[in-house]
């Protein structure tokens, strides 16, 4: 039986919607569902996501939070449910956002707005914590406060950082702050999750190379830009081979190239630009410094100048070892031991819950979504298989970590 057939069948047999559920338990998974699929045909992007943060508090409200904030962060909901004895804060983290993707899945709850979709599974997510919340404020089985966050501007946007900036952590007296991410190729019912750099940093950058145009006829009265970026492009590749250790991890790519409008013409300026990975902050300077130095060196050589803008981007997310063990041990109370990769290795992609993890103690976690498309994929869905495990541990991770 393979990992993901074993997670399968753990899931059946715990699966809030099985037939030998009650039927309210099975009436309350199909209305997680719903709001899901409500969420996937309504996609919005950034910041601009008033109609799903409307839904969301609306529905906290409904649920009894005892209180439900909005406009953190400019979009960002918070909903606080206390439970029977005062105690310390936790907060739980989700994001909100869609890309700007045409959806290709397929599904009969695919988007409604042409160009916009949820192919990163943030409707999922939002679901899964909002089932949580409904619960938490049923049975309010623990001591202290669960702070249920709703972010928007994951996708590029500093959503969390904005909501930092709003005094997130300290007008609602959060002490720990805990994130879940699904993760397609994951096993249903399966976690993953490590201590440390969970997720990379991620800048930017653009190079802008001026030269001196002409005729392509006469190309030794000018200098031509895009030999120079050429150049470049193949030298930026070693950062990574020849300047970086093989054991450290970084990436540097170039994904934009724009040069000239003519067939006969030798442009005056052209255009790079592209991305920079690294898990370390000390390569993340590292990366910059030499990509400065390339770039100048190179046009230099030339007579060409360029002129590098570097934006540093997301940070590392870097999970804190204590709350990375008790996000372990209780995704093994809902999947088993079996099925929580306590050292799965970090990925590339980055995420903006890594300023929440600079700002307090906490652990980012992932969710399997099963053999499914990937991420940012048009035909990818998020897995309403996933739903289940993943309203547990938010339910789990409260009831224990405030007993």
């Amino acid at each position: 039986m393979t990992a993901r057939e074993s997670g399968q069948q753990m899931l059946a047999g715990k699966a809030l919607c099985d037939e030998s559920q009650p039927m309210s338990t099975i009436s309350k998974h199909a209305d997680i569902v719903a709001w899901r699929h409500d969420f996937h045909q309504h996609p919005e992007l950034m910041y601009d996501v008033f109609r799903t943060a409307a839904r969301v508090a609306d529905l906290l409200q409904g649920f009894g939070c005892d209180e439900v904030v909005q406009g953190i962060g400019r979009t960002g909901v918070v909903g606080l449910i206390h439970g029977r004895q005062k105690g310390r804060t936790i907060g739980l983290r989700c994001d909100m956002d869609a890309l700007p993707i045409f959806e290709a899945s397929g599904v009969e709850h695919a988007s409604l707005t042409p160009g916009k979709m949820h192919a990163c599974g943030h409707d999922g997510h939002m679901a899964m914590l909002l089932g949580a919340a409904r619960q938490l404020c049923a049975t309010r089985n623990f001591s202290g406060t669960a702070a249920v966050i709703f972010q928007p501007a994951e996708e590029g946007g500093a959503g969390g950082k904005a909501m930092l900036d709003d005094g997130l952590m300290q007008r609602f007296g959060i002490g720990e702050v805990f994130g879940m991410h699904n993760m397609p190729g994951l096993a249903v019912g399966a976690f993953a999750i490590r201590p440390g750099a969970m997720m990379a940093s991620a800048d930017r950058f653009d190079i802008v190379i001026e030269g001196r145009g002409g005729h392509a006829a006469k190309p030794h009265e000018c200098i031509d830009p895009v030999v120079v970026g050429a150049q470049i492009v193949s030298a930026l590749q070693a950062i990574v081979a020849r300047n970086v250790d093989p054991l450290e991890a970084c990436v540097v790519s170039v994904t934009r190239f724009e040069a000239g409008s003519a067939y006969n013409v030798i442009p005056q300026s052209a255009l790079l630009a592209g991305t920079v990975r690294t898990l370390a902050p000390a390569m993340r300077i590292f990366a910059e410094r030499r990509l400065r130095e390339i770039a100048g060196g190179i046009a230099a050589a030339h007579g060409a100048v360029a002129r590098v803008d570097y934006v540093p981007g997301y940070p590392v997310t870097r999970n804190h070892a204590a709350q990375t063990a008790f996000a372990a041990g209780v995704a093994a109370a809902v999947a088993g031991a079996g099925m929580v990769d306590t050292a799965t290795p970090p990925t590339m992609g980055a995420e903006d819950f890594s300023y929440m993890l600079e700002a307090r103690p906490g652990a980012l976690i992932f969710i399997g979504n099963g053999n499914t498309p990937g991420l940012h994929h048009p035909a990818y869905d998020f897995n309403d298989a996933a739903i289940a495990p993943g309203v547990e541990y938010w339910v789990r991770l409260v009831e224990t970590g405030l007993s």
